[in-house]
Formats: C-alpha cells, sequence, structure tokens
C-alpha cells in the first residue's frame, strides 16, 4: 500500500465513522438532537474534522440516508438469501422485527422528512431501492409458494414500503405489529394465483 493510499483508507475510515455516529445518534437521540458537534462526540473526533469531510449538516444527512437505506436493503435482501426458506413471510417478520428493534428505519424516516435537497434526493433514491427490492421480496415469497401475483409486482412493493413504514412510525404503540404483519401479508398473498 501506498502512502497515498494509506491516507485515503485513513480519511475513508474518519468520514465512515462519522456518518455511522451521525446514524447512532438520529436513531437514539432523535434528528433534533443530532447536532453536528453531538455527532462529532459520539464519532470520538473533532468538530473541524467533521466539518472538514462535510461542509454541511446537509451533506452528513444525505450521506446518513444513503447508508441506512443501502444497509436496511442489504439484510431484507440477505434475510431471504441466507438458506432455503421453508416458511417465507415468517422469515420476513422476524428481519421486520429487528429492524424494529434496531430503529434505523425510524431514523431514515425522520431523516426523509427533511426539505433540504441533497437529503431530499438521497431519500428519493433510497426509496426507489427500497421499492425495487421489496419487489424482488415479493417475487421471491410468491415463488416460494407457488404463486403468480395478479397485479403488478411494483404496485405490491409500493404498498409493502408503506406498511413497512407505518410499523415503524407506529413501533412505540402498544399494537401487536405481528399481527398487523400476518394480515397485512394474507392480503398480499391474495394477490397471487
Amino acid at each position: 500500500m501506498t502512502e497515498r493510499d494509506a491516507r485515503k483508507a485513513v480519511v475513508g475510515d474518519a468520514r465512515s465513522r462519522i456518518v455511522r455516529a451521525g446514524i447512532r445518534c438520529v436513531v437514539r437521540d432523535g434528528l433534533a438532537d443530532a447536532s453536528m458537534a453531538a455527532i462529532a462526540q459520539e464519532a470520538e473526533v473533532s468538530k473541524a474534522l467533521l466539518h472538514y469531510h462535510f461542509a454541511d449538516r446537509a451533506q452528513l444527512l444525505a450521506e446518513m440516508v444513503t447508508l441506512i437505506g443501502r444497509r436496511l436493503i442489504t439484510r431484507e435482501q440477505g434475510t431471504l438469501e441466507r438458506d432455503e426458506v421453508s416458511a417465507p413471510v415468517d422469515v420476513l417478520w422476524r428481519w421486520l422485527e429487528v429492524e424494529l428493534e434496531r430503529g434505523e428505519l425510524r431514523a431514515l424516516l425522520a431523516l426523509s422528512a427533511l426539505r433540504d435537497a441533497k437529503v431530499r434526493d438521497a431519500a428519493e433514491e433510497v426509496s426507489t431501492a427500497r421499492r425495487t427490492s421489496a419487489a424482488a421480496t415479493v417475487e421471491y415469497v410468491f415463488a416460494r409458494l407457488g404463486l403468480t401475483a395478479r397485479v403488478p409486482l411494483t404496485l405490491i412493493a409500493d404498498a409493502i414500503v408503506a406498511f413497512l413504514d407505518g410499523l415503524a412510525l407506529d413501533s412505540d404503540s402498544d399494537r401487536d405489529s405481528r399481527v398487523s404483519f400476518d394480515v397485512f401479508w394474507l392480503g398480499i398473498l391474495s394477490l397471487g394465483d
């Protein structure tokens, strides 16, 4: 490794550490309390280093949106790829239960509500990617269950993303999310032959 490559790795590590720290702050404390100072402290970097990597808060928040979206999609896809899934809806519930506990989906929704153009653009890209991933998930579940969708997968995917977002926003209630999830998926499966 050359000296220049080593410097790039250190810079990339600090930048990545700041983004991950920002996500932790938003998940733990909420968006309003995730100030640049709080994120710098969480990342164990100086505010100067944070501002070296991110010209403004919007740039940092946009990268947080992108990373949360990428991690969420990767975990969703990984859930169904691990092994032979005999009960795909149950596997999806276990994935979602962990996601709701993790809190990143709720943080993503809070970040996506911001009006800043950088954050909004990142949120739109993540939303498109999430819908594409949801369509692949539906296709997989239908195939595993020997069903063929009677409506376009993209419409079903949109409904799934909206439902998951609703569960994430409602995750603090005493409502039984598993029952809602099962009823929702029964409805989704009824769209297949």
